[in-house]
């Protein structure tokens, strides 16, 4: 809940389109059905890869909110989004674009292979994620003594969901 404030004035911000907005948009003819904010982590565990250690996506947990600032859903390692409603839809990335930030998390289009449930995201074809704002891998080190370690760092972004 601490990061509800700055998730809705990122939802607001939506309609200031960038360059990196362009390269991740829905293909012509979609029809954006819905637009949330999201607010969480980006979770990355320290693991031991070829004679060292590194940083390594596990996935997201989020709050989704409502232009009203209402908690409708969450998102989730998947990448899954769930509405209280009972709907849910797994993506898979189509592209991406660097974030204006250079400390944000990239943009994302994704394409939808999978619903359930009965609900407002029963016809989502596509996912677009903007305005993103943290999120990138942990800045502290990764080593022997932090394998197995997972870091969850904040981020918020606005979600588009596309018909």
């Amino acid at each position: 809940m601490k990061y509800r404030k700055f998730a809705l004035a990122l939802l607001a911000s939506l309609s200031a389109e960038t360059p990196a907005a362009e390269l991740v948009n829905a293909p012509a003819g979609a029809v954006k059905q819905l637009e949330v904010s999201a607010a969480g982590v980006q979770n990355y565990s320290c693991v031991a890869k070829e004679n060292s250690y590194a940083w390594v996506f596990q996935g997201p947990e989020a709050s989704l909110f409502d232009t009203s600032g209402h908690k409708i859903g969450a998102h989730s390692a998947g990448p899954i989004w769930k509405l209280l409603d009972g709907s849910a839809v797994v993506g898979e990335k189509v592209s991406e674009a660097p974030a204006p930030d250079a400390q944000a998390i990239p943009w994302l289009l994704l394409r939808v292979k999978s619903h359930t449930g009965d609900g407002r995201l029963t016809n989502t074809a596509w996912i677009r994620r903007i305005n993103t704002h943290g999120g990138v891998t942990p800045a502290q080190g990764c080593d022997a003594a932090h394998t197995g370690v997972t870091i969850g760092v904040p981020y918020t972004a606005n979600y588009e969901f596309f018909r």
